[in-house]
Formats: structure tokens, C-alpha cells, sequence
């Protein structure tokens, strides 16, 4: 699957106000209520990521913070298919 050019990449930030788009990555960190919520989100995200055959890289810090960060490694970096994915994210973290 081919990379964003950038204006379509600029195009799908708007649509992902709480993204960022750093070093050829989508990246977001959800502050959740506390450990287990986090945790949650985590395993929510990793059903999808599984069920898709697309997993981003996961990172959790102090005990409620979780970062993740999309690219697509085959490609060498954001496709569609980190930007779908991102949207679903941010629906399994409402």
C-alpha cells in the first residue's frame, strides 16, 4: 500500500485533531482514569489491530498513559490503513 502524499496526509490530520504526525508515524497517548482502564484500552485496540492484520507500536507509562504509534513498516510510513485505524482507535478509547 503506498504512503500519503502530503496533502492527503494533511488532509487526514484534520480529521485526527488528537494525532501527531512524527518521523513517518501517527502518534496519540490517551491519559486513561487508572491502570485497568488502560489496560482495557490496550487489549480493545489489540482485538481490532489483530482482526485487521495491522499492529501499531504500544507504549504505557507511569500507570494510565498509553502512546501509540502507527505506521505502516512495509510501506515506510503512514498509509490509509494507519490513518482507519487511528479513527477506530479513537472510537474504542471514547
Amino acid at each position: 500500500m503506498p504512503t500519503l502524499d502530503d496533502a492527503t496526509l494533511a488532509d487526514a490530520m484534520r480529521e485526527l485533531p488528537d494525532w501527531r504526525n512524527e518521523d513517518g508515524a501517527l502518534v496519540r497517548t490517551f491519559r486513561r482514569r487508572d491502570w485497568r482502564d488502560a489496560i482495557a484500552l490496550v487489549n480493545a485496540v489489540a482485538e481490532e489491530a489483530e482482526r485487521r492484520d495491522h499492529h501499531p507500536d504500544v507504549e504505557i507509562t507511569g500507570y494510565r498513559n498509553v502512546t501509540f504509534r502507527l505506521t505502516s513498516h512495509d510501506s515506510g510510513g503512514v498509509t490509509k490503513r494507519d490513518v482507519n485505524l487511528a479513527m477506530q482507535i479513537d472510537e474504542l478509547a471514547r
